[in-house]
This record gives structure tokens, C-alpha cells and sequence, in this order.
């Protein structure tokens, strides 16, 4: 997606539970191993004892609000992702975030596409505030919760440890001296030939969950590795990543080479899952850094690459004028690439 000459981040916020689950505590409880954590390399996640996805949406949406100085009813195009439940069966949760918010103006957009949510509601946010200046400001929001009853956050999958929180964004029209992070570049890539890794062999059913109580990601990956194999899954994987990279920094009108950019944050999974998946893809393909920034919080369903956005604005990781590469995917598979850079001043 080509941003001419770029969209600005006025504000991006990650809400997280207090309450903390540890790996430590998962292995004594015998819901994981020693070296489950060793793979993963995640010492701790956060869970939300009473809140609900959508009400962590809302107040990352009201940090993010708050620290732009900016009103709800302001805001012209409102989007919510999400992985798993939110609260109601038959619903929309983007509604009720907007509701909340007091953002009356615009239709919300509500996301399901796994793990990319993040990414791909900010596409969708980018490609709205090129199409039609008249919208002003975009907040796209992520929210997800994984409690026991309907999913195992330790064990339901393989090499990833499932946190529960939210984030939020405010795109608008680029004004350096406001904004925390300009955004200059995007790109998305889909692989859908590996939908079928959390489909399996199960049936198509009538109702949700109607296989097993919990959503078991490990059946429908081991049916699919023992009847495909992986190596084409990661022979696309590689290319798509490839892709995302490539084609975000061409149309920011920035060389691969540059050093100007400074890092590179992946989705928050296992260690041992970016290093089987990711890093052969994205490693010396630019001068970037790979961060680890999802060892305190696991992976957040839609929203590692908005947290990561967050982290890297709360952290300071970039100095003025450097440039950093957030990589967000999920499964489908779909792929997305967001260049940012901390406005020069």
C-alpha cells in the first residue's frame, strides 16, 4: 500500500490485565514442561479475571484517546479484531466498542481473521483515511481473552502461550510534531493454501466446539503436519515474509539496506516457533535488530503487532529518525508488514 508520504500513529496503548499467570506455576501444575517453557521462552502472561475483550478494547481505546487528546465523537472509522470469544455468541463486538467510545460517526468494522487482525485493521484503517480525507482519524482496536473454560493458554497449541489483553491505535493525516510514530509503508501477503493447519480433519460442524470442550489447536496442526507435511507450508511462509518485507520498504521509498532501520519485532510466539518460521525468512534480508518484546505477555491473539507498536513508542527503542519493521501474522495464513519511524522531530 503505497502512504505517499505517510499516515501518522498520533497514539498507540496496550491494556493488560494485573493479574499474571507464571510458566513457572503452569510446569508445577503439570500443564506444561520445563522445556515447553525453554521453547517458548515466555516467563509470564497476563489474565483477566473479570474483564472482558471488549472492555480491555475500550480502555486501551480510552489510553490511546486520552494521550492524543482526542474525543471519540471525533473519530470517523472505527475497527475491532479479535481471535476468539468475546462475550456473546450472536454479536457485534466492534458496535460496542464504538458505542463506548462515543463514536457516533462512521460504520465500524469488525475483523476475524486469526492472528492478523492487528495488521489487517490497520490496513483497512490506512486504505480508508487515503480513500476519504473527510474521515479525519481512524482508532483500530484489538481484544482478546483466553480463559480455561474454552481454551488452554499453556497447552491448546504448540510453541505458543496464549495472553490476554488489548490494544489500540489512532491513525490520522501525518503531523510530525503530535505524532509518536509515523507510518510509512504496508503490505500484506496470504498463503491460503495453509488454512487447512487449524482445520485438520475435523468436520464441519453446526455449532462451536462441538468436537471437543476446549479448542485443541494441536489436533488440527498434527492431522495436517501428518497428511502434508511442512515443508511446503514453510516454503510459502518464507516467500510471503519475504514479500511483506520487501514490498512495505519499496513503497516507502526505502532500500533494504538502509541504516536508518533499526529493528524488527515478530509475533509474539514461541522462540522456538519465529526461529523455525520467521527468522530463516527475515534474518539479514535488512540491517534490522530482531527484538524479543512478548516475554512478559505471550502472544495476544489480533494484537502483537499493535503491542509491539506500543512497546516500541513506551521503550524508546528508536531514535528519532530510526526506522522499525513489525511483522503481524495469523493463520489463513495471512501476513502483514507495517514500517514505521519515530518522527525526526
Amino acid at each position: 500500500m503505497r502512504l505517499g508520504n505517510g499516515l501518522g500513529i498520533r497514539a498507540v496503548r496496550s491494556w493488560l490485565p494485573t493479574t499474571v499467570e507464571t510458566a513457572a506455576d503452569a510446569v508445577q501444575r503439570g500443564r506444561i514442561t520445563d522445556e515447553d517453557v525453554l521453547n517458548t521462552g515466555v516467563a509470564e502472561v497476563p489474565v483477566a479475571v473479570e474483564e472482558s475483550a471488549p472492555d480491555m478494547a475500550v480502555a486501551a481505546a480510552e489510553r490511546a484517546l486520552a494521550a492524543a487528546g482526542w474525543e471519540g465523537s471525533r473519530l470517523g472509522f472505527t475497527a475491532h479484531a479479535w481471535i476468539h470469544h468475546q462475550g456473546h455468541d450472536f454479536w457485534s463486538p466492534a458496535h460496542y466498542v464504538a458505542h463506548r467510545l462515543g463514536a457516533v460517526s462512521g460504520v465500524p468494522l469488525g475483523v476475524q481473521v486469526m492472528c492478523n487482525g492487528g495488521g489487517t485493521v490497520l490496513e483497512a484503517a490506512a486504505a480508508r483515511l487515503l480513500a476519504d480525507p473527510s474521515v479525519g482519524a481512524a482508532l483500530v482496536t484489538t481484544g482478546d481473552r483466553f480463559p480455561d473454560e474454552g481454551f488452554d493458554r499453556w497447552a491448546g497449541d504448540y510453541g505458543v502461550f496464549y495472553g490476554d489483553g488489548a490494544t489500540a491505535l489512532l491513525l490520522h493525516h501525518r503531523d510530525d510534531a503530535a505524532d509518536e510514530l509515523t507510518l510509512l509503508g504496508l503490505s500484506s501477503a496470504a498463503v491460503s493454501a495453509a488454512e487447512g493447519l487449524h482445520r485438520g480433519r475435523d468436520p464441519f460442524t453446526p455449532v462451536t466446539r462441538a468436537i471437543s470442550d476446549r479448542i485443541d489447536v494441536r489436533r488440527t496442526k498434527k492431522a495436517y503436519i501428518t497428511d502434508n507435511g511442512l515443508d511446503g507450508f514453510y516454503q510459502g511462509v518464507h516467500a510471503a515474509l519475504q514479500q511483506v518485507v520487501t514490498e512495505s520498504l519499496t513503497e516507502a521509498g526505502i532500500e533494504l539496506d538502509d541504516s536508518r532501520i533499526r529493528l524488527l519485532a515478530l509475533p509474539r510466539v514461541g522462540i522456538k516457533v519465529r526461529r523455525e518460521t520467521y527468522h530463516p525468512a527475515v534474518e539479514g534480508l535488512t540491517k534490522a535488530e530482531i527484538v524479543e518484546l512478548g516475554t512478559h505477555t505471550g502472544h495476544l491473539g489480533a494484537g502483537d503487532l499493535p503491542a509491539n507498536l506500543a512497546a516500541i513508542v513506551e521503550q524508546e527503542l528508536l531514535a528519532p529518525g530510526e526506522i522499525a519493521l513489525a511483522i503481524s501474522a495469523g493463520g489463513g495464513f495471512g501476513f502483514t508488514c507495517a514500517v514505521v519511524a519515530r518522527p525526526a522531530g
